[in-house]
This record gives C-alpha cells, sequence and structure tokens, in this order.
C-alpha cells in the first residue's frame, strides 16, 4: 500500500481499506464475533473479532480526539492520557473494556461512525494542514491518521481474513 502523500490519496486509503475491512466483517455472526479465537495484538494472546473491532474503534475515536483537541488550542496527550507510546498493549485492553459490552451491531455501528467522522475532520483541511508540516514530532497530521485509519484497517483484515480460513473455513 503507497503512503498518502495529499488528501485525495488519503482519503482514498481510507476509503479503500474500510470497505474491503467491513466486507469481512459484515457476515460474522454474533456467536463468532464474540468467539476469543483471533491472535490478539500483544504476542501469546487471544483475542475476539469483537475485541478487534473496538480496537478500531478505540484507536478512531482517539484520533477525533487529538484533531479536535488541537483544533480548539488545547494540549493532545500521545497515544492517550494515562499512556505512553510503549504500553500500547495495556491502551488495547482499554479499548476491548470501553467497549466490550456493546453488541456486535453497535460496535460495527461505532466503528462505521468513527470512520465517517474522521473522513469529514479530512474533508475540512487542506493538503497543507494535512501535509505541509510536523503535527506530532516529525509526522504530519495526515500522516498520523493513515497511521491510525487505513493502516489498521488493513492489518484488520488480514488478521480476519487467515481467522476466517483457520475457524471456519472460507
Amino acid at each position: 500500500m503507497a503512503v498518502p502523500q495529499s488528501k485525495a490519496e488519503l482519503l482514498s486509503a481510507i476509503d479503500r481499506e474500510f470497505s474491503k475491512l467491513w466486507r469481512e466483517l459484515e457476515n460474522i455472526s454474533p456467536e463468532r464475533f464474540a468467539d476469543p479465537s483471533l491472535e490478539g495484538h500483544a504476542k501469546g494472546t487471544i483475542m475476539s473479532v469483537g475485541d478487534l473491532v473496538a480496537y478500531l474503534i478505540g484507536w478512531g475515536e482517539l484520533v477525533i480526539k487529538w484533531i479536535e483537541r488541537d483544533a480548539q488550542g488545547l494540549p493532545v496527550d500521545f497515544p492517550e492520557v494515562g499512556y505512553k507510546w510503549n504500553e500500547l498493549g495495556r491502551l488495547a485492553q482499554k479499548f476491548y473494556n470501553e467497549y466490550g459490552a456493546l453488541s456486535p451491531a453497535e460496535r460495527l455501528s461505532r466503528l462505521k461512525a468513527s470512520k465517517e467522522t474522521l473522513v469529514r475532520l479530512i474533508e475540512a483541511r487542506d493538503d497543507h494542514a494535512l501535509y505541509g508540516h510536523a503535527w506530532y514530532g516529525k509526522w504530519p497530521l495526515g500522516r498520523m491518521i493513515q497511521f491510525n485509519t487505513s493502516s489498521p484497517y488493513a492489518n484488520a483484515r488480514g488478521r480476519l481474513r487467515k481467522w476466517k480460513k483457520v475457524r471456519i473455513g472460507i
């Protein structure tokens, strides 16, 4: 996958990868959605498809929070308040717990809503705002969005395809 360098490329990558992911998710039964049989985010761990969706929701909503706080001139704690970049496994657990009570349909709806909100936030910015300067460390805003949207969507799709071959025989 080529790294997006413009708003149009970023939006295209997000749409393309989300659409592929959605096709993998839409026909998973509620029982399979909750089955802890998918390779986890941390080495040697197991999660459910529901946990994977919770992870994607968590990161999507976190990026929305970053963008909204930045737009308001408020400080942004990266990656999240109380977490450091070397604690992403712990942050994943937070996402699993935070969205764990939602039904499969509610999780999928929330995932779609976070993607749609991110698209609106991207559309409201021009190429310079997204790629014209460093936004976090050396990374421009567009790259930080891509790191946490289209890339994880593609990764999740790969995980699901592998899981389906083993668990469902597809």
